[in-house]
C-alpha cells in the first residue's frame, strides 16, 4: 500500500515539507508553516529537487534513489522518525499506516512518556506521605471506631471458637459509632484532594511526582493544567474513596483506573488522564552543578587589589 500523493511533513527535515507523489518526493521543499499548491510542484523545481535518503532496507539496488521506488512510504534518513506524523497516518492514506510503517513514540511536548515504574514510585511516596498526614488528622477518629468495635469483633471471635453462632447478648456500640466510618473518609478524601489537586494544577507535579522525575501536563498545550482540570483528574480517582467500605468497590475502581494505564496505547493513559485530557511524561533532572563561578572568586585589577 502506497501513500497518496500530496504534500506532507519533510521527514528528513521537520521544518519543510515536499510533496509525495505516490512513489517518491519531488520538488523543491518549502516551509512547514507555508500554505503548498493545491497539487505538485512546478516543474522546474522539481529538477532542482535533491533527493532524500533512506535507510538501507529501503533501497532496492545501488545508486538507485529511493524517491525513484514504486510502492515505497516516505523514506527517512538513518536515525530519523520514519514518519512525518506520530499518532495518525498521514492524510488521505487509506487503510492507515502501510504495512511495516513503523510509528515513533510519542513525545507530548517533546517529552518522552514517564514509564510505568517510576509512576508507581511517585504514587507510592504520595501514598506514604498522605498516611502521614492521616496520621496526625484522622488518627482519633480511626482509635475511638476501633474501640467501638473491637469487644463486638472479639466476643464473635470467641463464639466462633465454641461453636455457638448465635448474635443475642452481643456488645453493642454507641450510636454515634456509626458516624465515624464516614467522617474518617471524608477526611482521607479531604486530605488527598488538599494535597494533590493544587500541586498538580501549578507545577503539575506532587512531592512523589518531582521525586520520580514525572510530570503531568495536558495535551493540548504546555500551560498549567489549572484547577478545574486537576480536579477532574483528581474526582475520577479520588471520589470512589467512598465507596471503600461497600465491600472494597471503591478499591477495586481505582486500581482498574490506574491499571488501565498497562493497556492504553499510544499515551500510556489511566482513565483519570484520559477524563482530564492529560498525559504523564517524564521530565529531565536539574543540574546540581553550579551554573555560576563561586563568589570567593572575584577579578583582580590591574593593581593588584581585588
Amino acid at each position: 500500500m502506497s501513500v497518496q500523493p500530496g504534500w506532507y511533513r519533510d521527514p528528513a527535515d521537520p521544518s519543510t515539507q515536499r510533496y509525495w507523489d505516490g512513489e517518491g518526493w519531488i520538488g523543491s521543499p518549502l516551509p512547514a508553516d507555508a500554505v503548498p499548491p493545491s497539487g505538485p510542484p512546478p516543474p522546474e523545481t522539481i529538477a532542482q529537487a535533491p533527493p532524500t535518503v533512506g535507510p538501507p532496507s529501503a533501497v532496492a539496488q545501488a545508486g538507485t534513489p529511493p524517491a525513484a521506488q514504486a510502492g515505497t512510504p516516505p523514506a527517512t534518513r538513518a536515525g530519523t522518525p520514519p514518519g512525518p506524523y506520530v499518532g495518525a497516518p498521514p492524510p488521505g492514506t487509506p487503510g492507515g499506516w502501510p504495512p511495516g510503517y513503523a510509528l515513533p513514540p510519542p513525545r507530548p511536548h517533546g517529552l518522552p512518556l514517564a514509564p510505568l515504574g517510576a509512576r508507581l514510585v511517585a504514587r507510592l511516596i504520595d501514598i506514604a506521605i498522605l498516611l502521614l498526614l492521616n496520621a496526625a488528622v484522622n488518627g482519633w477518629f480511626v482509635v475511638q471506631w476501633v474501640r467501638e468495635i473491637s469487644p463486638i469483633f472479639a466476643e464473635a471471635w470467641r463464639r466462633s471458637l465454641a461453636g455457638d453462632r448465635s448474635t443475642e447478648g452481643l456488645p453493642q456500640p454507641d450510636p454515634q459509632t456509626d458516624y465515624l466510618p464516614l467522617a474518617i473518609v471524608l477526611i482521607i478524601a479531604a486530605l488527598w484532594l488538599a494535597y494533590e489537586v493544587p500541586a498538580l494544577a501549578n507545577s503539575g507535579q506532587t512531592i512523589g511526582k518531582r521525586l520520580a522525575g514525572v510530570k503531568v501536563v495536558p495535551l493540548s498545550n504546555e500551560q498549567q493544567l489549572g484547577f478545574g482540570r486537576a480536579l477532574r483528574r483528581w474526582n475520577t480517582l479520588g471520589l470512589p474513596v467512598f465507596l471503600w467500605y461497600c465491600f472494597g468497590l471503591g478499591l477495586v475502581l481505582q486500581l482498574v483506573d490506574c491499571g488501565y494505564a498497562l493497556v492504553d496505547r499510544p499515551l500510556r493513559q489511566a482513565l483519570h488522564d484520559k477524563r482530564a485530557l492529560t498525559v504523564v511524561v517524564q521530565v529531565p533532572r536539574q543540574s546540581l552543578r553550579p551554573t555560576t563561578p563561586p563568589s570567593d572568586q572575584h577579578s583582580k585589577t590591574p593593581g593588584g587589589s581585588e
